[in-house]
């Protein structure tokens, strides 16, 4: 039996802590989903067809690795993969809080299905794509926060906006 998980995100934009995740993730599971999810509590900077194509061209190297979307319950969507495990990053106490009310209400909804949290690289431990959003809008060195292309295109999202 295949060892497979989904790792759930907004990925609006994909940051290198999201990558740090994703990379140790694939180290572990035999296929790892990463799945954008529609938050409708959120204004998403990029679609989700082009946070599709920028996590598609950040994790062309991890070839156990396949970019997707979901719209409704993650819980179900794992499911639908025969995903075992939804992989879910934190980089503090704060994230854990929040974290706990999700997976159990997931385990609510399906207790066959685990949620395993992994903590992120201590370089990581501050970013959240919010943070780089908001650097990028204001030209702020975002270099060693996002893959060279999500930089790149962020830096056409806030051109754009200054015109």
């Amino acid at each position: 039996m295949s060892k497979i998980a989904v790792c759930p995100g907004s990925f609006d934009p994909v940051t290198l802590g999201h990558l740090d995740i994703i990379k140790r993730g694939s180290d572990i599971f035999d296929k790892v989903y990463v799945c954008i999810l529609n938050n409708s509590s959120k204004q998403p900077l990029f679609t989700v067809e082009e946070r599709i194509s920028l996590l598609k061209e950040v994790t062309k190297d991890m070839p156990n690795v396949e970019v997707d979307s979901f719209k409704g319950l993650l819980i179900d969507y794992a499911a639908s993969k025969n995903a075992k495990v939804v992989l879910r990053g934190l980089r503090a106490v704060s994230d854990f809080e929040y974290e706990m009310q999700i997976t159990a209400m997931n385990r609510k909804l399906n207790e066959n299905i685990e949620t395993l949290f992994m903590m992120t690289n201590s370089q990581y431990s501050f970013l959240s794509s919010s943070i780089v959003k908001e650097a990028a809008k204001y030209h702020g060195n975002i270099t060693d926060l996002v893959p060279e292309v999500v930089e790149r295109e962020l830096q056409k999202k806030f051109k754009k906006a200054r015109t």
